[in-house]
């Protein structure tokens, strides 16, 4: 009853107060990435939704594309600009996922959407984490943001699944709003995935690529 259609109302109508409440800041920093990014203030990618049905996600984006002089994108604590590493602090860049939200693609509280490209590479259990819709936020996230280890974050998506309720996601949501404004000073930011992949699932990523490309 309450994920299936209490939550779906409630996520529905919170996302667009957000947007109406926020609209001055999503304008200024809109205008900012605009600037900073010749043009492109928003960055779109494919990500596993709810049941591993696929969707565009829509972020601010943070980063420039610059390249060394072999044309390879420079790592990305070189690439982040100084408003994206704002706009990141602050978790800012997630706002345009409100309209994601809008369209019933995700959820305020959920597992985040990670690569589509790792669902071959999930165990069954692992996999549970796509029985709900993705989140803006999630417990893993409060938990340990982006320097969680990625069994870790799983481990926190699966109790996610299989708990959910209005108290857990109400807790989830204070969590965030105090992480935010209390915690973001201690944000590590251009972190590479290969810090925190414990598992090695870009490591089997890139493995399956070669092999395909072979």
């Amino acid at each position: 009853m309450y994920a299936n259609f209490i939550k779906v109302i409630l996520d529905f109508c919170t996302a667009l107060v957000i947007l109406i409440l926020l609209s001055p800041v999503f304008i200024f920093v809109f205008l900012a990435l605009t600037i900073a990014n010749n043009g492109q203030p928003f960055f779109y990618q494919i990500r596993p939704g709810k049941n591993e049905k696929l969707f565009k996600i829509v972020k601010f984006r943070t980063m420039n594309n610059k390249r060394d002089d072999n044309g390879t994108l420079l790592p990305d604590a070189k690439r982040l600009t100084f408003i994206g590493k704002l706009v990141r602090k602050t978790s800012l860049d997630e706002l345009p996922q409100l309209f994601n939200i809008l369209k019933f693609e995700m959820s305020l509280v959920g597992p985040r959407p990670l690569l589509p490209e790792y669902l071959p590479l999930y165990t069954l259990e692992q996999k549970k984490r796509h029985l709900v819709k993705p989140g803006i936020t999630g417990l893993a996230q409060v938990r340990g943001r982006n320097q969680m280890l990625f069994s870790e974050r799983l481990k926190n998506d699966i109790f996610y699944v299989e708990n959910q309720s209005f108290i857990l996601d109400l807790k989830i949501i204070f969590e965030t709003i105090y992480t935010v404004f209390f915690k973001s000073k201690n944000v590590v930011l251009g972190q590479t995935v290969d810090e925190v992949d414990d598992l090695g699932l870009s490591r089997n990523l890139d493995s399956n690529h070669f092999k395909t490309k072979k």
